[in-house]
């Protein structure tokens, strides 16, 4: 279209012209009625109005969705005439980029003079759309000041798309790169969120340090934290030692996380015990952080708390550790107790980072404005990664998205009557929040279960978050975000595989804080996408991005931002997949931290009904053996125990869906009476089993502890209980040997309960049995050791 309004005109009559601009402007079929108007003299001096009246409702859209002028603007004769059908022509084909590039000077003649005249008149329309789209804005504005603002400028666009819940899902374009070019330009595809109109507020390029934000002018500013991480140099040397250097541990016991294990991999190992009183002057925090943070977290302190510290004993010693820049594995997170407590004190530390960071960029973007050319070192001014997201928060769940955003917005917004700006915040409460009345009325679980799976559990997300003093952008493109907020499955579907045309991880380059919370869950969930997303965590990008190198950290430029990156991993158990990614991945040069707190109580202790329980150990060479000596176990020893029909309400409890999956194929080949359900199988499949098993039709039932996790439900009629492996969470062993009682007829006396573990299972052993048990039974020459429960 722009081609043909940029070529000189040709010598051929008016009516010739216009149907060769006409198969340029639209490839389909077109219908042109009464062509003779673009005759010169008195028909060519129309009022430049009766033009712009005559666009129709398309045309003008057409005008809005791609900036350019077409050759329609003529005013029609009301006259019917026979249509005519142009069609595209092979010749005129000719992509946007080219047309753009055409601009060598042309002889004025009279058709450009026309095309100037269409040229202001298309001018004043677009103007006059742009005033259309800021009275809506505006009006959406003011219907929003209660605080719940929402700048939908694109939700036109949006609704076009044809797949829109992927529009919802995928805010940047794996191909596209949305930081390839200025930040107000979208060539990605249509589903790829824009909002231009909103783009310079949130852009770190245009903005620039307000005075009252204070940035880094601190007295102290050599003290805090955050500036002696990022600016502290690491030599050549130091980092090729690293592999070779020996992990220097250091045990000390704090008053409310215990146990800690301070460890390094560089040669100094600093260690701390924390203060009896905490000040938040001292804290180095961002404003307005220190005026929010109280009035946030005001609801888990007592009246006696509030007058003596901001935070509760936990969130004290857990964020002194986070504000040191140190690695955190805390495995005592748990929803039920203290999740919301942690979650809390996380999104402080997060909020204090970027705005810490931001502040930085924005401060030195107005001392280079104000500096002279020439004038000064640009390595001053070196204070941003390769991309510009600098924090990643992987969540399970959309409802812990959205209790972490609406986290960001306290903080930033406290109780001050002037609310922040927040765009799209009715799309996101839209498709992060849920509705009460979609949970079943009669559904009756654990409070553990309420307590994890409360609100919005789709766990296939991604959102990126644009951050400053007194605005946030959701949905912004991941490389205009400061934060990512993701689930490992919605990480794992933009990163790709080897491969994959569409898959990108830059984004990925330059965090350099990154949290994984309720880690236990992905447990259940997909445990590779979260190694798949450790493997491509601090990559160098393969593309530049627009970014300044002038301004990028030489610790950055020089591969080197592993060694810088802070994670906080937290969850509810000690496992040894979550310890082996913390002891992998986690290389920050300020050191780990580790809560090491040993159970002395086992989950056995919670066990109401009398039951013998039957500890059998096996022997296996190494860990890559277990699997097989664990089935060849099974089958030879522990199987032929249970093959007759005496033995009958046999409930195999299997917490891996692999193992389930050998032992099902197994137990089909060998054509024994059984039944199964994973959490793959249907509701009426689990209703038939369970109903087989109670009655006694079926002699075995294979049980996944997925399903056990997403589902809970009560197996009736249990006379005989196999744990093939330890469960992963402790106390699903109590929840289960419980079941025993549901349907009781009295056969307490025959109840049996097998266990098979082995010297590796040494952490589930000690969760379930207490420590000092554990530690008997691995170390004794007896291979079956015997617990009695219940006992009156």
């Amino acid at each position: 279209m722009a081609t043909c309004l940029r070529r000189k005109a040709p010598s051929a009559s008016p009516r010739e012209w216009v149907d060769k601009t006409a198969s340029c402007w639209q490839p389909w079929l077109l219908q042109v009625r009464d062509l003779d108007v673009f005759a010169m003299g008195k028909r060519g001096s129309r009022s430049q109005s009766q033009l712009l009246n005559s666009l129709t409702k398309k045309q003008k859209k057409h005008l809005r969705d791609f900036g350019e002028e077409h050759p329609f603007y003529d005013k029609v004769s009301r006259q019917e005439a026979k249509p005519q059908i142009c069609q595209l022509s092979e010749s005129s084909d000719t992509s946007g980029s080219e047309s753009e590039a055409e601009s060598e000077p042309e002889q004025v003649s009279g058709y450009h003079k026309l095309l100037a005249t269409l040229k202001s008149v298309s001018e004043e329309d677009e103007e006059e759309e742009e005033e259309e789209e800021d009275s809506v804005v505006d009006e959406a504005e003011t219907n929003d000041e209660d605080g719940d603002s929402d700048v939908s400028v694109e939700d036109e666009t949006a609704a076009e798309s044809t797949d829109m819940q992927e529009s919802m899902a995928l805010p940047a374009d794996p191909e596209g790169k949305d930081g390839d070019g200025p930040p107000a330009t979208s060539h990605g595809s249509p589903e790829e969120f824009t909002d231009a109109k909103h783009e310079s507020l949130f852009s770190l390029e245009t903005n620039f340090l307000e005075e009252e934000s204070g940035g880094s002018s601190s007295l102290k500013v050599s003290l805090d934290p955050f500036l002696q991480h990022v600016n502290k140099e690491l030599k050549e040397k130091e980092i090729q030692a690293v592999p070779t250097n020996p992990k220097t541990t250091h045990q000390l016991k704090w008053p409310t996380l215990g146990q800690l294990v301070f460890s390094s991999k560089f040669q100094k190992l600093e260690t701390f015990k924390p203060p009896k009183d905490i000040d938040l002057q001292s804290l180095h925090l961002q404003k307005p952080l220190e005026s929010t943070w109280t009035k946030t977290n005001s609801q888990f302190l007592s009246a006696a708390q509030k007058s003596s510290s901001p935070f509760t004993p936990l969130q004290k010693e857990l964020f002194l550790i986070m504000n040191s820049y140190r690695d955190l594995f805390y495995p005592e997170r748990t929803a039920l107790k203290n999740g919301e407590e942690i979650r809390h004190v996380y999104c402080l530390h997060v909020i204090n980072h970027v705005l810490k960071a931001n502040a930085q960029v924005l401060g030195n973007n107005s001392r280079r404005r104000s500096q002279k050319l020439g004038v000064g070192d640009d390595d001053d001014f070196r204070d941003q990664g390769l991309t510009r997201p600098k924090v990643l928060i992987v969540v399970p769940f959309r409802e812990a998205a959205l209790r972490v955003v609406q986290l960001f917005i306290s903080l930033l917004e406290g109780d001050s009557k002037k609310k922040i700006i927040v765009s799209n915040k009715k799309r996101f409460k839209g498709e992060y929040g849920s509705d009460p009345e979609e949970r079943p009325p009669n559904l009756k679980r654990p409070e553990d279960y309420e307590a994890v799976f409360v609100g919005n559990i789709d766990d296939h997300f991604r959102i990126g978050v644009a951050i400053l003093q007194r605005s946030i952008r959701l949905y912004a493109p991941f490389y205009s975000s400061d934060i990512l907020i993701a689930s490992p499955l919605g990480l794992r579907t933009i990163i790709g595989g080897e491969g994959e045309k569409k898959r990108d991880f830059d984004f990925l380059s330059s965090i350099e804080l990154l949290i994984i919370d309720q880690a236990d869950i992905y447990l259940m969930q997909n445990w590779e996408h979260v190694l798949h997303l450790m493997n491509h965590m601090n990559l160098l990008p393969l593309d530049s991005h627009g970014v300044d190198f002038s301004r990028v950290r030489m610790w950055s430029l020089n591969n080197w931002s592993k060694y810088y990156r802070q994670t906080l991993l937290f969850g509810a158990l000690q496992d040894a997949q979550i310890n082996s990614v913390f002891n992998k991945y986690c290389v920050n040069l300020q050191g780990q931290v580790a809560v090491r707190n040993v159970p002395m109580t086992g989950s056995i202790s919670h066990v109401l009904v009398q039951l013998p329980h039957v500890f059998q150990r096996m022997e296996a060479e190494n860990l890559a053996s277990v699997i097989d000596a664990r089935f060849n176990f099974f089958v030879n020893k522990i199987l032929p125990q249970y093959r007759d029909a005496v033995m009958s309400h046999t409930l195999i409890y299997v917490p891996s869906y692999f193992d389930f999956v050998r032992l099902r194929n197994y137990f089909k080949k060998e054509e024994l009476n059984f039944t199964h359900i994973c959490e793959y199988t249907q509701k009426s499949g689990v209703s038939r089993a369970r109903h087989f098993f109670l009655q006694g039709e079926k002699q075995f039932l294979l049980f996944t502890e997925r399903f056990h996790f997403y589902k809970r439900y009560t197996i009736k009629g249990i006379r005989n209980l196999i744990f093939y492996e330890l469960p992963t969470y402790p106390h699903f062993y109590s929840e289960v040997c419980n079941m025993l009682r549901a349907a009781s007829r009295g056969e307490e006396a025959a109840w049996t309960c097998m266990v098979l573990y082995s010297k590796y299972d040494a952490q589930r052993l000690a969760a379930v049995v207490g420590v000092e048990r554990a530690a008997q039974m691995l170390q004794s020459k007896k291979n079956v050791h015997l617990f009695i429960t219940g006992e009156r």
